[in-house]
């Protein structure tokens, strides 16, 4: 199990990868993603789902991160739980329709798929970097 979550992980990093490489060419092209966007969120959000409850279950069964650091350990899970609470948030400020809710003018409408293009590009990383330090690299 623990090589599946390991596998999985390389997955959740590239469908990250895709979705705010996506996000960027569409902007850059100055038109929507398309509505298979949509479905890239829908995969994203079920491989990351799964990839937590992969983690939970083997934190519970007894393993855990140990690279020699025990910050590393540690943030290994933070790291894998974040992007949950992104892409909720993203779903938040889609829903709204506006980006009030972190700073910016609640008069300029954002189109819905901007917040998913924003947090794909911040949970690539975290999640780059959870596989790292699950990796025991850096």
């Amino acid at each position: 199990m623990v090589r599946v979550h390991e596998v999985l992980a390389y997955g959740v990093v590239g469908l990250f990868a895709l979705g705010w490489i996506w996000g960027l060419g569409a902007k850059l092209a100055r038109r929507g993603p398309g509505e298979r966007y949509w479905s890239w969120l829908t995969a994203v959000q079920v491989a990351v789902g799964a990839q937590a409850l992969l983690g939970i279950t083997l934190f519970l069964t007894g393993h855990r991160v140990d690279v020699g650091r025990p910050i590393s350990n540690l943030l290994h899970y933070v790291y894998g739980a974040l992007p949950i609470l992104l892409l909720v948030f993203a779903h938040a400020i889609a829903r709204e329709g506006n980006a009030s809710m972190i700073g910016f003018d609640p008069k300029k409408r954002i189109e819905p798929w901007v917040p998913f293009a924003w947090a794909a590009f911040i949970c690539f990383g975290l999640t780059l970097r959870a596989l790292m330090t699950g990796l025991g690299i850096g």
